[in-house]
């Protein structure tokens, strides 16, 4: 492994970087699908408010989404309980602010589905630059995909 590597700085090419926000982008959309699936659930079927509706499918999503990026995205090898106490931070400042303006803006008479649309794009938007740059930031491309990738473009180039 290189010095570089060693310390963990993350030189990543332009073309890396697209890979990473495209790929970052599906698997998110992913994770939309199912938080408007849940949100729907449990707007519609459960009766909730928008709050409760709004953590359970919050929650969902973060979840599928984390195990997505983790392994396909960043291709991180990255301690996982670390990583996922990361996420948690972040989501100690997201969710109550997305609850308060979510829950604010639903009691003024914005349609629950827009508000749920419109933090899920601020939440795709800040997700991504938090997985990039402080959780990932170190540990891109160091799962045994990313080796074998690796390996695969050594060999072919030699």
């Amino acid at each position: 492994m290189s010095e570089e590597k060693k310390q963990g700085a993350q030189k990543l090419s332009a073309k890396e970087n697209t890979q990473h926000a495209v790929l970052f982008f599906i698997f998110s959309n992913s994770a939309g699908i199912i938080q408007f699936l849940v949100f729907s659930l449990c707007k519609e079927i459960f009766k909730l408010t928008y709050m409760p509706s709004y953590l359970s499918a919050l929650t969902a999503s973060v979840v599928w989404n984390f195990t997505l990026n983790r392994e396909f995205t960043f291709k991180s090898a990255a301690n996982v309980p670390v990583a996922m106490f990361k996420i948690f931070l972040f989501y100690c400042v997201f969710t109550p602010l997305s609850t308060w303006w979510g829950t604010a803006l639903s009691n003024l008479g914005w349609n629950e589905y827009l508000v749920l649309a419109l933090t899920m794009c601020i939440n795709l938007t800040s997700e991504f630059l938090y997985y990039r740059f402080v959780v990932f930031r170190n540990s891109i491309n160091t799962n045994k995909r990313a080796e074998k990738k690796a390996k695969k473009n050594a060999e072919k180039n030699a």
